[in-house]
């Protein structure tokens, strides 16, 4: 009798039968009066089963790979041994599962390892929520409201620490060789230290020859900088492998540029209008910005720096005699401020301001804002650090600089010769 053949059932493209599995069990959980999540809800109801489907076929794996048969009773050397439960923190809530055992008590599962009672991605559902400012109470309400999960403050913490040593080495990683320009920003934090006081971070961000934005690095300072301090943070960037940079822009930090003239002697200090413009308005009354406003940017946005002297010296005409302040403030700062007059417009919004790390500088406030103080430094730049590791996952402060071409053709029409690749 000649052999049946075996028709092989036709299987959907994934494309089709994801979407149509998916409807079907929604399908199914409207029918039986199902919850989609939460304890007992159906994605609960699945992630046990896959869990449970994979810890099995772990243990098989594990018991094939056992070694021989036990002499005395003729038996394999492992066997199964039943089960035990446990309570797992998923994505989908807490989920209740059978953990397979052997008689030997070697098996190490890897999908939910021994005394594990949260999977990875719920590790990181804490992680990312501290990154956005919430607090450890915060957090453990928000868990308790969600999940239905109890979590402790101390666990909370915890698992956020767990990124310290991350933190550590990425402080600690290689740079480019050499940086268009390095931004250098402050942000006032209140930091416990003995007692809580305004401390604070800089942050400076570096545009690479290939237009690429990134965070070089944090600094906790103590509000007494000069220049010794700023050659200390600057040397561990050239130690790091920033060996030249072509302008490092700032606000007026005291001591910055005698630092950048020790630790990369060719490299130019630009004032950061942004820092300047905002300085001058904080010293005027507000009645008198529709007149002031509109004066400022006729100089930062002159064609040559004899047009922004000439523009300058008519603004001191009009403003000196009120606002005395305004007018020291910008002869003070001008010769930091005219740097960036030398390119065109498209490069000068490249290069002159460190609107550059803007929405960074947002980020850290928020999740700064809601905790009033830090317990500690390593507490401030723990936080910072996981703003700056969301940023990295596809915020605006990476990524290549819209129009970088031509602002490099102008780099190197400028700095040929100190252009290594």
């Amino acid at each position: 009798m000649a052999a049946r053949k075996t028709v092989p059932a036709r299987v959907e493209p994934a494309s089709q039968a994801e979407p149509d599995f998916a409807r079907q069990l929604v399908d199914k959980a409207r029918a039986e009066g199902l919850s989609l999540v939460g304890p007992g809800g159906l994605l609960a109801g699945i992630t046990r089963t896959v869990l449970e489907s994979a810890l099995d076929a772990e243990l098989d794996e594990h018991l094939d790979d056992a070694d021989g048969v036990d002499p005395g009773t003729s038996r394999r050397a492992d066997i199964r041994n039943g089960h035990g439960e446990k309570t797992v923190q998923t994505d989908v809530g807490p989920v209740r599962i059978q953990v397979p055992r052997d008689r030997a008590g070697t098996f190490e599962p890897r999908i939910v390892p021994k005394h594990a009672r949260r999977l990875t991605g719920f590790n990181d559902t804490i992680v990312s929520l501290y990154a956005k400012g919430l607090t450890t109470g915060e957090i453990e309400a928000h868990l308790a409201d969600v999940y239905d999960a109890t979590v402790s403050r101390e666990l909370i913490s915890k698992v956020t620490d767990a990124v310290l040593g991350e933190m550590e080495a990425w402080r600690q990683r290689p740079l480019d060789v050499v940086y268009a320009t390095v931004f250098v920003d402050a942000l006032i934090m209140k930091i416990r230290d003995g007692q809580v006081a305004n401390r604070p971070v800089y942050v400076a961000v570096g545009v690479s020859l290939d237009g690429e934005r990134g965070v070089l690095s944090m600094w906790a300072g103590t509000g007494g900088e000069g220049a010794k301090q700023w050659a200390a943070y600057l040397t561990e960037l050239r130690n790091r492998g920033v060996q030249d940079v072509f302008m490092v822009c700032s606000d007026e930090l005291k001591g910055m540029t005698d630092a950048i003239e020790q630790v990369w002697p060719l490299a130019v200090h630009q004032q950061c209008v942004v820092h300047l413009v905002r300085a001058s308005l904080r010293y005027t009354n507000r009645k008198d910005w529709q007149k002031i406003t509109p004066a400022l940017p006729e100089i930062y946005t002159a064609p040559t720096v004899a047009a922004a002297e000439e523009r300058f010296e008519r603004f001191a005409d009009d403003f000196g005699a009120q606002y005395p302040a305004v007018i020291r403030l910008w002869r003070q700062a001008w010769p930091q401020f005219v740097p960036f007059l030398d390119y065109d417009a498209e490069v000068r919004k490249v290069l002159y301001t460190t609107n550059t790390i803007e929405s960074l500088n947002a980020r850290f406030r928020q999740a700064s804002r809601r905790r009033g103080h830090f317990p500690s430094e390593q507490a401030a730049m723990k936080v910072l650090y996981l703003v700056v590791r969301e940023k990295r996952n596809g915020g605006s402060i990476t990524g290549r600089i819209y129009g970088w071409a031509k602002a490099l053709n102008a780099l190197i029409l400028a700095y040929g010769d100190r252009i290594t690749h």
